[in-house]
Order: C-alpha cells, then structure tokens, then sequence
C-alpha cells in the first residue's frame, strides 16, 4: 500500500508531466529567418566612418566583442581582429541574432513581426522597448522592411 506521501508526489508528478505536455510550442527561428535578420541588420546599419567607434559592417559596440566572440567564436577578439576577420564578425553576429530573436519570438508568442521589432531595437539600444521614435524608430523600421523584403524574396 502506498503511503500519502508517495501518492502525493506521484500525483504531483502526473500534473507537472501534463502541464509540461499542453503547453504551446515556442518556435525556433529558421536559417531562412536567421539570415534574413542578420542581413537586415547589416545593411540597415549607419554607414561606417573612420574612427567612429564601432566595428564591423554590423557596427558592434567594442566593449562587447571579446564576451561576444569567445561565446560564439571559441576565442576572445579584440575589436580590430573582429574588424579584421569578416567570417569571425558574421558567426558572432549571427550567434547572438539567433538567441535574441529566439527569446523575442517566446516574449511574442512567435509573432514574427514583434519578434524582428523588439531584437532590431535590442541591438540598437540594449532593450527590447522603447524604439518609437527617433533615429531608432527609424532603424528598427529599416530593419523590419529590409527583413521583410529579405523573407518574402526567398519564399
């Protein structure tokens, strides 16, 4: 015979197990989708200028280039390595694309839209909100159209 604590945890087990099953998928987003973030973001980026403290033709902050690319990379780079090695700059970037537009598609419900919305504004400004108006607006719209564009063109 099975004592009330056994049968508590059994049952307890039994609800977890079913909750875990009926919870909506989250999707992941695609190698199509992922791309056409990390081109958007690209080309939706103020153009380069000498000596105006960003890197790379997605214009990466140099203070997080070394965590970045030792995540992504294997290895810390300083920023005029990460300038330098174009294939190194685009896995970092396409890296941290994929966990920052995967955790916006969970934030929206695999809104798509929201999703590209709120990471375009992460990469501009360090938070997921707040790009309403401004040259982040902007930006953010830029990125938005340009994935847009980018994803119906490969369908």
């Amino acid at each position: 015979m099975l004592g009330k604590k056994t049968k508590y945890l059994l049952l307890s087990g039994i609800i977890v197990t079913a909750g875990l099953w009926t919870r909506p998928a989250v999707a992941q987003v695609s190698d199509r989708q992922l791309n056409a973030f990390v081109e958007a973001l690209r080309t939706s980026a103020p153009p380069q200028r000498p000596n105006d403290g960003m890197y790379s033709e997605w214009q990466v902050l140099p203070g997080i280039i070394g965590s970045w690319t030792k995540q992504c990379v294997g290895k810390a780079m300083t920023p005029a390595q990460f300038e330098s090695d174009k294939e190194a700059a685009r896995r970092t970037v396409t890296c941290i694309a994929r966990r920052e537009l995967n955790k916006q598609m969970s934030a929206s419900g695999n809104n798509e839209t929201a999703a590209v919305r709120g990471a375009a504004c992460w990469w501009m400004t360090g938070e997921y909100q707040g790009c309403n108006s401004g040259f982040a607006a902007t930006y953010v719209k830029k990125v938005v159209d340009t994935y847009k564009q980018q994803t119906s063109a490969k369908q």
